[in-house]
């Protein structure tokens, strides 16, 4: 502002200054430009050349870790929790062994998913077009789909619960869905001054008029003598949860909130599977590791404070329920898995649960006491590592079989998605293109690569 504001003013400038702000204002903004360009085409990896391909291997894979490790240190400029160096390490070795070899830089993964979608749709096309494709069936009857499933497995049922789990955003979904009015519809509800008024819930970790838990009453419309517990630390691999009485459905519902901070997304990404056989599940079970340790934290805070032993001795016929969306679906499940013991006629309603979670036959286990309920094409429930290195692996055969020069995909591209017109040069990559092998499991670039990290782990 300095630069723009101190001059000498002349009688005649006529519109001399402002020309030159405007060059000041498109130098800088080409400065930035320029700044973004080198860091979508950098490659930090640089070229490393051994001798021997283990120790080459080994020496970019420590390479790469580093580099995922200095930008996770980079941007956690927040408190460090506990756990968070180890977390990162975990990370930065996952996404270090899925990247690895493929000296890629931002543009050309934007290139690659480009070409992706055109060969995508030319070949569905095409498929229908041969019949050997069957277009998907749909159904506004819902009493076909749970013809042969238990009662409480209902899309009436899964509907209630939905609310409940999107109540668990609290303060932030009420002012997404309400931007200008939010502010009003949260005042009534909070408790300014909390700690002088009695017959208050056990809460954590919010402020002192309770916006967060103002957001859950009212998304929920319950009662505060409803909330029997809610907890709002966010750590890494903490997420937040509340206990509540849901008297409709004559049930003990413990809530769990989904992704919502960069905290959360951390807890995504470790998605390496771990052992996980709690009593019920077959021996060898794996399931995603950030969750574990997720749903093992919730479990040490219900114990800790003895919530669902006093829930029940208020509400002793009431059975017990677990729910959550997206991230909190996946610790529903595994939460669910750890205390099916104590409380064998648990249920789960579960919303968008994501891909990776439990290995085959621990999710088999599931099906009893588990309704997944997903909409549409949700990235959440087809996002694992399996599915991220077969996207690996299309993206390094499209890019290879792609003559055109990186900017004219790009360009191309973007006219494709934002007015609709196919391409003529996009399109005529896959002419004599080798067909990309996209059946999953079937990995011919990434073999052994991440076998060290992981199990084969499928969604439930």
């Amino acid at each position: 502002m300095w630069v723009l504001g101190d001059y000498v003013e002349c009688t005649n400038e006529h519109y001399t200054i402002a020309v030159i702000e405007a060059l000041v204002f498109f130098d800088w903004v080409l400065i930035g430009l320029a700044l973004l360009g080198l860091a979508l085409m950098f490659d930090p990896l640089g070229s490393l050349t051994y001798s021997d391909k283990v120790i080459e291997d080994s020496v970019e894979h420590g390479k790469v870790s580093r580099i995922w490790l200095r930008r996770f240190k980079f941007f956690w400029w927040m408190h460090r929790d506990e756990s968070a160096t180890e977390t990162f390490q975990h990370v930065a070795g996952l996404l270090s062994a899925l990247f690895r070899g493929t000296d890629l830089v931002p543009s050309d993964v934007v290139a690659g998913c480009i070409l992706l979608r055109i060969r995508q749709k030319r070949e569905t096309i095409e498929l229908r077009r041969l019949k050997v494709m069957d277009r998907p069936e749909y159904t506004i009857d819902s009493r076909i789909i749970f013809t042969n499933t238990p009662s409480w497995m209902s899309l009436e049922w899964a509907h209630h619960y939905m609310k409940l789990s999107i109540a668990s955003y609290g303060w932030l979904f009420v002012l997404y869905q309400n931007a200008c009015t939010g502010c009003c519809k949260l005042i009534r509800h909070m408790s300014c001054c909390s700690c002088l008024r009695r017959h208050q819930p056990i809460v954590l970790d919010d402020n002192c008029c309770l916006c967060s838990l103002a957001g859950v009453k009212y998304l929920s419309q319950l009662s505060q003598d409803d909330i029997l517990f809610a907890s709002f630390r966010n750590h890494l691999c903490e997420i937040p949860f509340c206990v509540v009485a849901d008297h409709k459905t004559a049930s003990v519902v413990i809530v769990i909130r989904g992704s919502l901070s960069l905290r959360d997304l951390i807890t995504d990404i470790a998605a390496a599977s771990d052992s996980f056989e709690p009593e019920g599940l077959p021996p060898g079970s794996m399931a995603h590791r950030g969750m574990i340790i997720g749903a093992k934290v919730l479990l040490k805070q219900l114990d800790q404070y003895k919530i669902l032993e006093k829930a029940f001795a208020t509400y002793p016929n009431y059975g017990l329920t677990v729910t959550g969306h997206s991230l909190g679906a996946g610790l529903a499940v595994l939460l669910a898995l750890l205390i099916r013991p104590r409380y064998p006629h648990l249920k789960v309603y579960a919303f968008a649960t994501p891909a990776g979670l439990l290995s085959r036959e621990a999710a088999r286990v599931t099906e009893d006491f588990v309704l997944t309920v997903g909409l549409g094409d949700d990235l959440v429930m087809r996002l694992s590592v399996d599915s991220m290195e077969n996207f690996r692996t299309s993206l390094l055969i499209t890019l290879q079989a792609c003559k055109l020069p990186k900017y004219r995909v790009v360009l191309n591209g973007f006219g494709y998605a934002l007015f609709g017109v196919p391409d003529r040069d996009l399109h005529s990559t896959w002419r004599n293109a080798n067909t990309i092998n996209s059946i999953p499991g079937q990995l011919p670039l990434l073999a052994g690569e991440t076998s060290s990290l992981r199990q084969s782990v499928i969604c439930l």
